[in-house]
């Protein structure tokens, strides 16, 4: 049996929401082996991520929420691959601001674990940033996928539509940073980090959201 490994592409576009559109590079994650893989978040380019998933079997397209820039290439991807898109329900009005005429295929729940190639990605619902934002915490692995939820350098965006400070600060609290500190971030957007790297700016942010 082969290990699991963790894999970044990233993938360049447009974030469109509230009627401005901002141009974005994004980190699409791949965990898998030789034979099978899960990618998280389908970003703007379906073909540099289907190139990035090869011959391998793809088990499951995870959103960690439905903001354009990361579902943009999940139908495409899911119709040449056969894979499963799983969405967390809360964000069912922000997917279809995107995709009007496709629906995920799958419910995220809290707690639920998608199994990739030996890795168990167990889902954290962490609101906020949007209503259906979820993380992905392997502890094999030593991970986290924190989609836009933490970056390195404080929370994720909450100044517009759909989102709310107050609730991604709790969030961060109560589900990021109870994981152990050599835990990596592995973002959305961006450079990874760590929990324990995160923490004692997350404490401030923790302090100006309450």
């Amino acid at each position: 049996m082969t290990t699991p490994r963790i894999e970044r592409l990233v993938t360049s576009g447009q974030f469109t929401l509230d009627g401005g559109t901002w141009d974005v590079d994004n980190n699409v994650w791949l965990v898998g082996d030789d034979h099978e893989v899960v990618v998280i978040d389908a970003a703007h380019d379906v073909d540099a991520i289907a190139a990035a998933v090869g011959t391998r079997r793809l088990t499951a397209i995870v959103c960690t929420h439905a903001h354009n820039d990361h579902i943009g290439a999940a139908p495409a991807l899911a119709e040449r691959t056969g894979a499963t898109i799983w969405l967390h329900a809360d964000d069912l009005p922000l997917w279809r601001q995107t995709h009007p005429e496709r629906e995920p295929d799958a419910w995220l729940h809290d707690g639920q674990v998608i199994e990739a190639a030996g890795a168990d990605l167990r889902i954290l619902h962490t609101p906020g940033h949007a209503p259906g934002a979820v993380c992905l915490y392997d502890p094999g692995l030593g991970a986290v996928f924190t989609g836009d939820t933490l970056f390195r350098g404080g929370p994720g965006a909450t100044g517009r539509s759909w989102s709310h400070f107050p609730t991604i600060i709790d969030s961060i609290r109560d589900r990021l940073l109870t994981l152990p500190p050599e835990t990596k971030v592995l973002t959305g957007h961006g450079d990874a980090t760590t929990i324990g790297a995160e923490a004692p700016h997350l404490k401030e942010w923790i302090d100006r959201g309450h």
